[in-house]
């Protein structure tokens, strides 16, 4: 398995907490929670997966490659008792990675995403980033006025121009590898199908998403069997940005009891 060197910023000085963002996102996203935590006594990575923010791109994208990836940044970086947190697709990771190598893990935290299998839906997405044309498009503006037209959700088009870089003095680009998740697509909704990790775990569910429901409890205890299910009720997919403090008040419980 070929593996990509992570990029990440590190925050603080402790024990490491890796935070893994989910599809189409970056380390960014995480800053101030990364913050948070490293003033609560943590070494907090926020890293960007392959494919993603300023980390290599690869033809492949898989839950195997990405599993690969975090195992080569942890001996890299000569991480031990490591913490886990990862959103949608970054917390399909940490659960594809805590049953292959539980005793590189300490615990797990994973953030609106169950061990099941999802029905690709990013097609939308993805048609609308691809219809920027960036030899057109000269500014932030009309990359945002574009998106505008294909999307109706300012919150998805701010998130996705968060990813937006100039790519030369003169043109911007999508810093994630947009060829290579739309044909990969269908691997990032993959089940988890086998493997159990028994130690600490904590399941953090937004409460208008659907992404987790009482259907997927047996699934997560079975693989997961120290597990604690929590749900953020008006939070949707994005538990961390819309429901901030009560997001980072939970994960801090949490980390306090390791």
């Amino acid at each position: 398995m070929e593996t990509v060197a992570l990029f990440s910023k590190v925050y603080g000085e402790g024990r490491p907490l890796i935070i893994l963002h989910g599809l189409f996102g970056m380390g960014d996203n995480w800053t101030t929670h990364a913050k948070f935590f490293a003033s609560k006594g943590w070494q907090v990575h926020a890293v960007d997966g392959r494919n993603h923010g300023r980390s290599p791109h690869h033809d492949e994208h898989n839950y195997d490659a990405m599993a690969a990836d975090l195992e080569a940044y942890i001996s890299d970086h000569n991480l031990e008792n490591v913490v886990l947190l990862g959103h949608s697709m970054g917390g399909k990771t940490v659960m594809n990675f805590a049953v292959r190598k539980p005793q590189l893990v300490d615990a797990i935290i994973v953030v609106d995403i169950a061990p099941k299998a999802y029905p690709v839906h990013h097609d939308a997405y993805i048609a609308a980033m691809k219809s920027v044309d960036f030899t057109v498009a000269k500014g932030r503006k009309d990359v945002e006025a574009v998106l505008s037209r294909a999307l109706n959700s300012p919150g998805i088009i701010q998130f996705f121009m968060k990813s937006l870089h100039w790519k030369t003095k003169e043109q911007l680009a999508w810093r994630f590898n947009l060829d290579a998740l739309e044909r990969e697509l269908s691997n990032v909704g993959e089940a988890l199908e086998y493997g159990y990790f028994d130690g600490p775990t904590l399941f953090v569910a937004g409460g208008k998403s659907g992404y987790i429901t009482e259907e997927d409890e047996d699934k997560i205890y079975e693989h997961f069997p120290n597990a604690e299910l929590k749900t953020i009720d008006k939070a949707g997919h994005w538990v961390h940005a819309e429901a901030r403090e009560e997001f980072a008040e939970c994960i801090d419980r949490f980390l306090s009891e390791l």
